[in-house]
């Protein structure tokens, strides 16, 4: 079993075994003015502190604890305060979680950590946008992001392979929000890290996302916001990196388009602009390997001129622009979208995304 100070195990139990609001805690924790103190004598602090009488005696919470430990022990979790060697020194800058429950590689934490976020609804060509700079970046960062659709899944699908991804729950780890990433979070547990500062079961509440986001931009060097609508949580995650003094990135849009309205807000605030990884490399004097050109076929090279110069076009009108039949212009996008240049926007239109 993984060894924990009397201090750690104290602070473990708190947030593990109870269900008091992260305030309560830090209440509880100001006056017993230690961990430990507060775990021999949590019925005591938590009259004087909260007004009602804990219905746990030291034996229960001695018994709860140990149940919590053998349980991580046996599903391979493992847990990090903020009293433990190898908790995140940037979290604690800013509100730090007491305790963070993990699973998979926690030697990631010692990375250089770089954020990836985007808001649910993010149109195809800043999904595969998200999915290669994270690519990118996991070369030189792990990236941290959410398991959401859309931008959070861009970015673990981009940096998975590699094995440099950290992902932040809004529940505890034995769940999964969405449920139907769940075979997303046992790759990640395999080749990445999953975090949760919530016990096990805690099922996802309202207030856990804002909570969770905060945990987002305060690991990170900078943030890269790939879509986000007017109140989109991606947002917010962006506004907080700033609080925290952290670099943000946003992709812009044109405007009129709803899930780019953050972006291009944050970009008038002063974000720095990105279309691709280097603009990010490019910040901190990064120089990266090289990429590997990709060999186009004359047609290929002709619809593929032709797109990044329009950005995004019907099929039908590609193919009258390239002097081509429509099926063969289709035949030769599907080409295109497999190298990973172009990619589908919706309505037989395709969008340039290198």
């Amino acid at each position: 079993m993984a060894s924990y100070t009397k201090e750690e195990q104290a602070l473990i139990w708190l947030c593990g075994c109870t269900e008091l609001e992260p305030r309560e805690r830090v209440l509880l924790l100001r006056a017993a003015g230690s961990p430990v103190a507060l775990f021999e004598r949590f019925e005591f602090f938590s009259e004087k502190v909260l007004g009602s009488r804990a219905a746990c005696d030291l034996a229960e919470r001695r018994r709860s604890l140990d149940a919590l430990l053998a349980e991580a022990e046996e599903k391979g979790y493992f847990a990090l305060t903020v009293l433990s060697e190898g908790y995140p020194e940037a979290l604690k800058a800013s509100f730090p979680p007491l305790v963070l429950f993990g699973a998979g590689k926690r030697e990631l934490l010692r990375e250089e950590l770089f954020c990836i976020v985007g808001s649910r609804v993010t149109p195809p060509w800043a999904v595969k946008l998200g999915t290669d700079i994270a690519a990118r970046l996991s070369e030189r960062f792990a990236v941290v992001t959410g398991l959401a659709e859309g931008g959070d899944l861009s970015a673990v699908r981009g940096a998975l392979p590699r094995g440099k991804i950290v992902s932040v729950l809004p529940c505890g780890l034995d769940e999964c929000y969405p449920a139907a990433h769940a075979s997303v979070k046992e790759e990640i547990i395999r080749s990445g890290l999953l975090l949760s500062e919530y016990p096990f079961r805690e099922k996802t509440r309202k207030y856990s996302f804002h909570a969770r986001n905060r945990i987002l931009a305060g690991l990170c060097k900078g943030v890269l916001v790939l879509s986000a609508g007017e109140k989109s949580g991606a947002l917010i995650t962006a506004n907080t990196a700033l609080e925290y003094g952290r670099d943000v990135f946003a992709v812009p849009y044109n405007p009129g388009i709803a899930q780019g309205i953050g972006c291009n807000e944050l970009l008038k605030r002063g974000a720095y602009v990105c279309t691709g990884a280097q603009d990010i490399f490019d910040c901190y004097g990064i120089v990266p390997q090289e990429e590997k050109t990709v060999p186009l076929a004359p047609e290929e090279e002709r619809l593929y001129g032709i797109l990044r110069e329009e950005g995004e076009l019907h099929t039908a009108v590609l193919a009258e622009r390239a002097g081509l039949p429509v099926y063969e212009t289709a035949a030769v996008l599907s080409a295109l979208e497999l190298k990973g240049l172009v990619v589908k926007a919706g309505g037989n239109r395709y969008s340039c995304v290198k």
